[in-house]
């Protein structure tokens, strides 16, 4: 029989718990969960003997790898998967997943929601700006980017799009105006929406020289990684525009600072948020663990990342 554990520190909603755990009974397999653990040991400790496991946010690092010695699968519930070693996974033959587009509609909706926070000055009682004709540039065009898209163009705004890996005609198919280099979508757009995976060329990659070439009242929207961000850079430009405003799903290293500087000029979630909705929580879930059962029954692999 195998054995599926999900790990989660930051709990699935109780409807994805009851649906993975319905999943795995009807395959044959048996369900164990741990959730709200307090330590990293109590992740290692509870792999021994398991054969897949679910995550979201929590670290499957070297260490879980080998602890967990009947390990076929790892199954990231979301979009990125930055907190699982893949080259651990890869060298003791454990294939990983994530469940791109579960969790799509939730961030994008938590991006515009922080976008009409931050153009109604944190609703604070004053008069504010509307997002209607502005104009709202998406750095990357992937499942969060085209529904960024979506709800955009239903606030009225003019929508723009840079993403090598994606036809233009494709961006263009949606209704959204496709540019050629990220320096033209900064330059062109008084929103940016970001949505770039963090890896080792995108790491601190958005600094002054894109921030600063945006127009004016500039809104940098962050629901991707912190660490795309060059922080050092970013705060120099904050301290030489006070037209610009940074907005992020999860807290820069950096955060006091600007805490203490920028005051009404910023707004973090006070912890990553974009995919804590039930329906995204449900979605990724059962996403997850159907993935599971179509590799153990049928070899599908289709969303491996580490191939």
């Amino acid at each position: 029989m195998k054995k599926i554990l999900v790990a989660t520190q930051k709990p699935f909603a109780p409807e994805a718990v009851k649906g993975i755990e319905a999943v795995c009974k009807e395959a044959g397999y048996e369900f164990v969960l741990l959730e709200k653990y307090a330590e990293q040991q109590d992740f290692v400790n509870a792999v021994a003997d398991v054969n897949a496991i679910i995550i979201r946010s929590d670290k499957v690092t070297a260490e879980v790898i080998e602890a967990a010695k009947n390990l076929e699968v790892v199954v990231r519930a979301g979009a990125g998967y930055d907190n699982v070693d893949l080259d651990a996974a890869t060298k003791h033959n454990v294939v990983v997943m994530n469940t791109p587009g579960q969790n799509s509609n939730a961030v994008a909706e938590l991006a515009l929601g922080m976008m009409v926070f931050m153009a109604r000055g944190g609703f604070n009682g004053k008069p504010g700006t509307e997002l209607k004709e502005k104009s709202i540039g998406i750095h990357a065009y992937g499942n969060v980017g085209q529904h960024v898209a979506r709800i955009a163009k239903g606030f009225g705004m003019e929508v723009c799009a840079f993403d090598p890996f994606v036809k233009k005609a494709e961006i263009e198919a949606d209704g959204v105006k496709a540019l050629d280099s990220a320096e033209e979508l900064y330059k062109s757009c008084q929103y940016i929406s970001l949505h770039i995976p963090a890896n080792e060329k995108t790491k601190a990659s958005i600094g002054k020289a894109l921030l600063g070439s945006m127009p004016k009242d500039a809104c940098l929207v962050n629901t991707a990684r912190k660490e795309v961000i060059n922080e050092a850079e970013m705060m120099e430009l904050m301290a030489e525009r006070e037209d610009f405003t940074y907005l992020s799903d999860i807290a820069p290293d950096c955060a006091d600072d600007i805490a203490a500087k920028f005051e009404g000029r910023y707004f973090f979630t006070p912890k990553k948020m974009g995919a804590q909705t039930k329906e995204a929580n449900v979605n990724a879930g059962i996403a997850a663990i159907e993935q599971i059962v179509a590799m153990f029954e049928k070899g599908d692999k289709t969303f491996q990342v580490n191939k």
